[in-house]
C-alpha cells in the first residue's frame, strides 16, 4: 500500500508487527529473555525505517533541485550510526540465543506430548531439566493407553507393582540393579540406539523411579515383564479352543511386533509364539482363572442376549471364557409377544459353533441357584458374563470358525 501524496511505501509486515506489539507485551507468558530479543528486533526495525526515510529525503531533495552537498555529511553520519547499531544488535543475538527451556510452559507441554516414546527417551538424555520433564508420568500415560490400553488392565498393573516391590523381576536382577533401571531398560534391544547419547551426557542422572509409568512402559516394550492378559483361540486356533479366551502370561517381542504366551493347565505350562495384537484382551473381570466368577447378570438374562461363560475340562484345569447366547426354552416358538422364557428359572445357553449333535451345543443353568455345574465327561460350567457392548460381541464374531465344529 502506498501514499500517492508523499510517495512513501509501507511494508505490510511492518503494519502487522506494529499492530501486534501491544498484544505481545501484554502476554503473561513473556519472559525477560524474549523481551530482550524484541528490543533487538525494534532496533533493527528502527534502522530499516531510518534507511527508508533517508532514501525518501534524498529523492525529495533531488526533485526539488536542492544541492545534495547539504545533506551528504548528515547522511554519512546516519549510515555510520546504522552500521554500528546493526553490529551491536547482531552481537546481542549471538550472545543471547533462545533455548528450548526458554519457551512458555504451555508450549513445552505441547511439544513433549507430540514426541514419540523414542523421542522422549532421546530428549531425556540431553540434560537434567529435560530429563525430569520427559520422564513424567502424565506424558507416558498417553503412550501407555494408546499402545497398551486394550491388552493390559488392573491385574497387569498389580503384577507390575508386586514385581517392583519384590525386586525379583528380570529387569531388576543381577547387574541391572547396579546400572539403574533406566540404563538397564534402554540397553535392551528396542532402545539400544539411545544408549550412546546417555553415555555422552555424564552429568545426567541415570536412575529412574522403578514404579514410574515410563519404567513400566519400557519394561513392556523390552519384553522384560511378563504380564497377565487373555488370549482368544489359544494354541494357534486349536479346534478344542475355538471361540474361547484363556488367561496367560505374555511377553512382547518388539522385533516381530507380536507376543509369546505361557498357559497354565493341569500342572504343566503350554507355550505359544507369534500371537498378534488382535487375539489379546485385558481381563474384563478380576477373577483368577481357577476361581468361580460371581454371576450378577442372571436375573436379566433373556433370549437373544450374548454371554461369556466359564468352562473347564475338569476341576484341575483353569477356567476359560466361552462365547454363546441365551436361547428359548423348547416349548417356546420364539414369538416375542408370546415368549415367557425370561420369567423361567431355567436358562438355555446355546453354542452355535458346535454341530446340533454335539454334547456342547446346549446346556441349562438355574437362574436363582447357579453354581458350577457339570461332570467329568461334558466338563464344568462356571460363572456368566452378559455382553453389553457391541464391540465385544463383534470381536467374538470375528473369530467365528469357517465351519461348524464336529465334537
Amino acid at each position: 500500500m502506498s501514499n500517492s501524496k508523499f510517495g512513501i511505501s509501507f511494508n505490510p509486515m511492518l503494519c502487522f508487527f506494529i499492530s501486534c506489539v501491544p498484544l505481545i507485551f501484554l502476554s503473561e507468558s513473556f519472559t525477560q529473555r524474549t523481551l530482550q530479543l524484541c528490543e533487538g528486533v525494534l532496533k533493527l526495525l528502527s534502522i530499516w525505517f531510518c534507511e527508508k526515510f533517508s532514501k525518501f529525503l534524498v529523492s525529495r531533495f533531488q526533485k526539488s533541485r536542492i544541492p545534495l552537498s547539504f545533506v551528504q555529511i548528515p547522511m554519512t553520519l546516519v549510515l555510520k550510526k546504522m552500521a554500528l547499531c546493526s553490529t551491536r544488535v547482531e552481537n546481542v543475538e549471538e550472545n543471547e540465543r533462545i533455548s528450548l527451556l526458554d519457551l512458555p510452559e504451555l508450549t513445552l507441554e505441547c511439544i513433549f506430548e507430540r514426541l514419540s516414546p523414542a523421542g522422549l527417551c532421546s530428549m531425556a538424555g540431553v540434560c537434567s531439566s529435560l530429563r525430569e520433564r520427559c520422564t513424567s508420568d502424565h506424558l507416558w500415560e498417553i503412550h501407555l493407553k494408546q499402545k497398551w490400553g486394550k491388552v493390559i488392565g488392573d491385574t497387569a498393573y498389580q503384577e507390575w507393582q508386586c514385581q517392583v516391590a519384590s525386586r525379583n523381576g528380570p529387569s531388576l536382577s543381577g547387574q541391572d540393579k547396579k546400572k539403574g533401571l533406566f540404563e538397564s531398560l534402554l540397553s535392551s534391544r528396542p532402545f539400544s540406539w539411545i544408549t550412546p547419547k546417555l553415555e555422552k551426557s555424564c552429568k545426567v542422572r541415570t536412575t529412574l523411579p522403578v514404579d514410574s509409568i515410563m519404567a513400566w512402559y519400557l519394561s513392556l516394550e523390552s519384553g522384560n515383564f511378563w504380564f497377565p492378559a487373555q488370549v482368544y483361540n489359544r494354541e494357534n486356533g486349536h479346534i478344542g479352543f475355538m471361540l474361547s479366551c484363556y488367561d496367560a502370561l505374555l511377553c512382547y517381542n518388539s522385533e516381530t511386533d507380536n507376543f509369546h504366551a505361557r498357559y497354565s493347565s493341569h500342572g504343566r505350562r503350554t507355550l505359544e509364539e507369534n500371537i498378534g495384537w488382535d487375539r489379546l484382551r485385558a481381563p474384563p473381570v478380576n477373577t483368577p482363572p481357577f476361581v468361580l466368577h460371581v454371576s450378577d447378570c442372571l436375573p436379566d438374562l433373556k433370549p437373544g442376549d450374548y454371554i461369556e461363560i466359564q468352562w473347564r475340562r475338569n476341576k484341575e484345569f483353569p477356567y476359560g471364557w466361552w462365547y454363546g447366547h441365551v436361547d428359548h426354552l423348547e416349548p417356546c416358538d420364539g414369538n416375542e409377544t408370546l415368549c415367557r422364557c425370561h420369567y423361567s428359572d431355567t436358562v438355555v445357553l446355546k453354542f452355535n459353533q458346535y454341530s446340533s449333535e454335539s454334547r456342547w451345543r446346549r446346556t441349562l443353568i438355574n437362574r436363582k441357584d447357579h453354581r458350577e455345574e457339570g461332570n467329568e465327561v461334558d466338563g464344568f460350567y462356571g460363572g456368566i458374563r452378559k455382553l453389553y457392548k457391541e464391540e465385544e460381541i463383534a470381536r467374538w464374531k470375528h473369530f467365528w470358525p469357517a465351519q461348524v465344529l464336529e465334537q
